[in-house]
């Protein structure tokens, strides 16, 4: 029994250190199943509707011969809130996207929270840490003492000032980080909540939870190696450790290759690799880093590649600057192709050349393809391009079987291609703009992400493991505004690819600018090989539908030795090539399909 002292009291238990903070924006007691930006969405309307009411004044300042003395009226008004308001929330926005800041203020100050708290998970934990272990005595002591007691209860204030000023609610990251701090408190006091709910809980090989003395040896070691590496704050780990730097496979950038910002990769194989004489021309997505196809060693698409003996190139499309604002769909999805294609051929004039594209740099790649083979038909030419494996890339945009229905009637409410004109026309949209956007289409994922990598952290190399993949999730690039626009309103809304509306230039006047003829895919012999996720909430199995409309010998087969077309349905997610296992099946996939 405890030697009883004057500083002495009761053990303090998790419920009554937590009881300090109270309710707050972090515990999701709403029971959301995503994060839901409230304040930010509250506030973003209150700015759509500035620029509303501008334009309005405005159109009825021009018509002085119409509304007389009314037309002046609004024209001074308008001048006033261009001066007052509209004016400097575009010189907000332009600010904040040229710094590399977030554009709203709520979620920026959101930010510094989740700053803040990891700074506290760390300096809290790290009380607790002697030699690189956990130390149960000191625990012990704190959890048992008033003195210790106010030392946790200082904590806690501290922990309630950063939660009550959160601006989500919901499934959020700053909701997992307070799993985490449960954890924490849990094992400090080693006394289990109240309601039983253990964060981090596991079970064993027969399915029961383990006991809660092996709960608390376990994560001991979670937080153990989450000090160690000082990794409470995901994003700020993935920057320190990487330097701003990922990327497994050498590559340079080819010359003459450069339009605008963007470049086109080549990774030659590495030594002691045979080429197969095979040329592969990869195209990512315009708002993604293309690290992702090359993250580490054992989870790099160019290096499963290269074992096989492929040239691999690969479009880099950069940072987008002010003099790429204007660029629209024609650029990304057909000049860029045509000018590397071109190089490709010169460099290569023998070998075969193959596409692999991902997301919407596949959505876009197919009606580039049936374009060029209109073009190479005018000239009498056969198609020079046979075979485009696409990984996760939508080409059916509807209300129906797509699976995009609640996304596009999200954009109906909410998207003003107007309102991007006017705070980004100048800078391109930044990343963190459409991290949102995609946000809400993955419901749950800004928790799901943080609570999976603490999950985790019991072993040491899944957090070195992790570095290369956080740092590209959290760092995007910005997506040209014109493109975007064009994006939303002419294939995600219109659905312009899959209906056959879908218009591109061409240097045959009897071709440009007329809607593109998506059956010449069939006619001039393209297999498709399609790879998708029946856990893809941003391409949908039901959208990624390429190989059954289009593909060269009728439905596609999923069959070994079968049709030329493919389509394959795994139980993945989007971001696939992230896992080990799941990229290992792909490249097997592929690989199969280009050797056919």
């Amino acid at each position: 029994m405890q030697n009883e002292t004057p500083d002495s009291r009761p053990k303090v238990t998790p419920d009554e250190l937590l009881a300090l903070i109270g309710t707050s924006p972090a515990d999701n007691l709403q029971g959301f199943f995503t994060a839901v930006p409230w304040k930010s969405k509250w506030v973003g309307e209150g700015v759509r509707q500035a620029f509303d009411y501008q334009n309005f004044l405005d159109t009825v300042g021009k018509r002085i011969e119409v509304f007389g003395p009314w037309a002046v009226a609004c024209a001074w008004q308008s001048s006033l809130m261009d001066t007052y308001v509209t004016g400097p929330i575009r010189a907000q926005a332009r600010m904040a996207a040229g710094s590399g800041r977030n554009p709203d203020l709520i979620s920026d100050m959101n930010g510094w929270i989740y700053k803040g708290y990891s700074r506290l998970l760390y300096t809290m934990t790290g009380f607790f840490i002697e030699d690189g272990k956990f130390s149960r005595e000191k625990a012990e002591k704190i959890s048992t003492t008033r003195k210790g007691y106010t030392f946790l209860k200082n904590y806690m204030e501290e922990f309630a000032q950063l939660e009550h000023g959160y601006n989500n609610i919901g499934l959020t990251r700053l909701n997992a980080m307070k799993e985490l701090l449960k954890c924490l408190l849990v094992v400090i006091t080693e006394t289990p909540p109240a309601d039983g709910k253990l964060p981090f809980a596991q079970k064993d090989t027969g399915g029961k939870a383990v006991s809660f003395d092996k709960y608390l040896a376990v994560n001991r070691i979670r937080l153990e190696n989450l000090y160690r590496e000082n990794v409470f704050d995901i994003k700020d780990y993935s920057e320190r450790v990487t330097g701003g730097k990922i990327g497994f496979s050498r590559y340079e950038y080819v010359e003459g290759s450069t339009l605008h910002r963007v470049r086109l990769r080549d990774y030659p194989p590495p030594k002691g690799v045979k080429p197969n004489g095979k040329i592969l021309y990869m195209v990512t997505p315009l708002i993604n880093k293309p690290e992702l196809f090359d993250l580490a060693a054992g989870k790099s698409v160019i290096e499963g590649m290269h074992r096989e003996g492929y040239r691999v190139y690969l479009i880099d499309h950069g940072d987008p600057g002010w003099d790429e604002t204007e660029l629209g769909l024609d650029f990304y999805g057909k000049t860029l192709h045509d000018h590397y294609l071109e190089i490709l051929k010169k460099r290569h004039p023998r070998a075969e050349i193959l596409i692999m594209a991902y997301c919407m740099g596949g959505t876009l790649m197919m009606p580039y393809l049936a374009r060029r083979a209109e073009e190479r038909l005018a000239d009498g030419k056969p198609m020079d391009v046979k075979k485009v494996a696409l990984m996760a890339s939508p080409i059916k945009f509807d209300d129906g079987d797509s699976g995009h229905h609640a996304i596009r009637t999200l954009i109906r409410q909410h998207y003003d291609p107007r309102l991007m004109k006017e705070l980004f026309g100048a800078v391109n949209i930044p990343p963190q703009v459409i991290e949102s956007g995609m946000n809400e289409i993955q419901p749950g994922v800004q928790y799901q992400v943080v609570m999976g990598f603490y999950g985790r952290a019991e072993n040491p190399e899944a957090i070195a493991d992790a570095a290369p993949f956080l740092y590209w999730l959290t760092h995007g690039t910005r997506f040209p505004v014109s493109a975007h626009i064009q994006w939303i309103q002419k294939v995600f809304i219109g659905n312009q690819i899959y209906e056959g509306n879908f218009r591109l230039p061409s240097r045959h006047p009897a071709l440009d600018g007329r809607p593109v003829n998506m059956d010449m895919l069939r006619k001039t012999g393209v297999a498709i090989f399609e790879y998708k996720g029946s856990r893809d909430v941003i391409a949908p199995a039901g959208s990624c539908v390429a190989a059954e409309t289009w593909g060269q010998t009728g439905p596609a087969s999923a069959s070994k030795g079968g049709l030329r077309n493919r389509s394959i349905e795994k139980n993945v997610g989007h971001i696939f090539v992230g896992s080990r296992r799941h990229l290992a099946e792909y490249l097997a996939a592929v690989n199969e399909f280009y050797g056919s």
